[in-house]
C-alpha cells in the first residue's frame, strides 16, 4: 500500500491529466488544442524550467492566477520580439517568456499583456488524449509568419 501512494505521489509530481482547455482563451488550430480537450501536461520541465522555443505550455494568466491558458513560446529570456501591430522590438527579460496563440487575430497572449514570469508556467503540453479523433502528440514549432526571436 505505502509503494502504491509514492507510485502515485510521484506520477502527480510529474505529470498532470486533466481538462486543461475548460479555460483557454482561444485555440491553437494548428494543434487542434481547443476547448474542452484533455491534454498530457509534462511538469518535469519546471525543475530548472527547461523550455525551448516553440513549446506549447499551460500558464496562470498574469492578470487572473485562476484562469489557465495554452499558448506557444515564442522568445526565451535575452531574446529580442517583435511586437506585433506595431513597429517596437523589446528584449525578454531574465525569469520572463514570450507566449502567443497560433491565431493572432483572437488571442490574448504577450502582445496584450506582455512577457510572462516563469514561474506562471504549469507545464509543458506534449499531447492531446481526448477526444479519440485527436489523439497524437503537439507538434512544438514557431509560426512561420514570426519566425525566430533574436
Amino acid at each position: 500500500m505505502a509503494t502504491r501512494n509514492v507510485l502515485w505521489n510521484y506520477s502527480k509530481k510529474i505529470f498532470t491529466f486533466g481538462l486543461i482547455g475548460l479555460t483557454a482563451s482561444d485555440s491553437l488550430a494548428s494543434i487542434s488544442v481547443v476547448r474542452d480537450d484533455c491534454v498530457l501536461v509534462e511538469k518535469t520541465c519546471l525543475v530548472k524550467y527547461k523550455f525551448s522555443h516553440g513549446d506549447v505550455v499551460v500558464f496562470s494568466s498574469p492578470s487572473n492566477h485562476k484562469e489557465k491558458h495554452i499558448k506557444r513560446i515564442i522568445a526565451l529570456p535575452g531574446d529580442w520580439i517583435g511586437i506585433r501591430h506595431c513597429s517596437d522590438v523589446r528584449r525578454i527579460p531574465e525569469g520572463h517568456c514570450w507566449v502567443e496563440g497560433d491565431n493572432p487575430s483572437s488571442s490574448m497572449d504577450s502582445n496584450s499583456f506582455g512577457p510572462i514570469p516563469l514561474g506562471l508556467v504549469k507545464g509543458r503540453v506534449t499531447h492531446i488524449v481526448w477526444p479519440p479523433q485527436r489523439i497524437g502528440a503537439v507538434e512544438k514549432r514557431i509560426p512561420s509568419d514570426r519566425g525566430q526571436a533574436f
